[in-house]
């Protein structure tokens, strides 16, 4: 069955969250590594916290709730100066380097962004990295007010494009997101941006691993839940042969 539509994930999948690393290091030197990974992984669990409480706030006040949990964790109690000037980051990651080939490819289908993101937030993200003439449309979960993996969030890919979700290829390096898509009804393919023999290795490398090996395993590697992708890559650029195979 052909592939009419490409969905992707943003955080992570087309853009580096890890790419905020430089500002959060300018912004305090020498832990700039550790609230990069702290902020991340915070902002995730939020939106899971908040879905599971039914107490629903957009991805912005998610970012900022997490980025200031993250700064108190470090004995910080950020001015309003340096979280507005931290948030600006999120609205200047940086798009992985196979990203715009891979979209170009890719114009035979719809393409679109699938986020967790605010609208504003998702706006100025795809304006300022230059991918907005790219897609045909950017939806956001807020219209749904809930978060990923919620599984009919994910109803908002049919609706918003009125498509068969047969007919989606959702595309996430998140394996808890590939997870939620899979189980309602898209077809995936998973991003494997760390293999298990590399993590491994670097976990083994030291008695204390450091934050971004720690990330990786508690957010790179695949969910035991149960579910498996129809695909599994290790960049984007791979999707071009999948599309093309049907």
């Amino acid at each position: 069955m052909p592939i009419k539509a490409v969905v992707f994930d943003a955080y992570g999948t087309l853009y580096d969250v890890q790419s905020v690393v430089s500002d959060t290091e300018r912004a305090f030197p020498g832990k700039g590594a550790l609230i990069t990974q702290l902020w991340r992984l915070k902002q995730l669990e939020y939106t899971w916290l908040r879905s599971l409480m039914d107490a629903y706030v957009d991805f912005r006040a998610v970012t900022e709730q997490s980025l200031v949990y993250s700064l108190n964790c470090i004995g910080v109690t950020p001015e309003r100066a340096q979280i507005d000037a931290l948030m600006q980051s999120y609205l200047r990651l940086a798009l992985y380097p196979d990203a715009k080939a891979t979209l170009a490819a890719l114009s035979g289908c719809r393409r679109a962004i699938f986020s967790n993101g605010s609208p504003d937030m998702l706006g100025a993200l795809v304006r300022n990295s230059g991918i907005d003439t790219m897609l045909d449309a950017v939806i956001s979960v807020d219209s749904g007010k809930t978060y990923k993996p919620a599984r009919r969030i994910y109803d908002l890919v049919r609706t918003q494009l009125d498509i068969a979700p047969a007919d989606v290829l959702f595309v996430s390096s998140n394996s808890w997101d590939a997870c939620g898509a899979k189980s309602a009804g898209l077809r995936v393919a998973w991003i494997e941006r760390v293999t298990a023999s590399a993590l491994a290795a670097e976990l083994n490398a030291s008695a204390e691993p450091g934050p971004a090996a720690m990330f990786k395993a508690l957010r790179m590697r695949p969910e035991q839940l149960g579910v498996t992708p129809d695909h599994q890559v290790h960049g984007l650029s791979e999707l071009i042969g999948i599309i093309a195979n049907g």
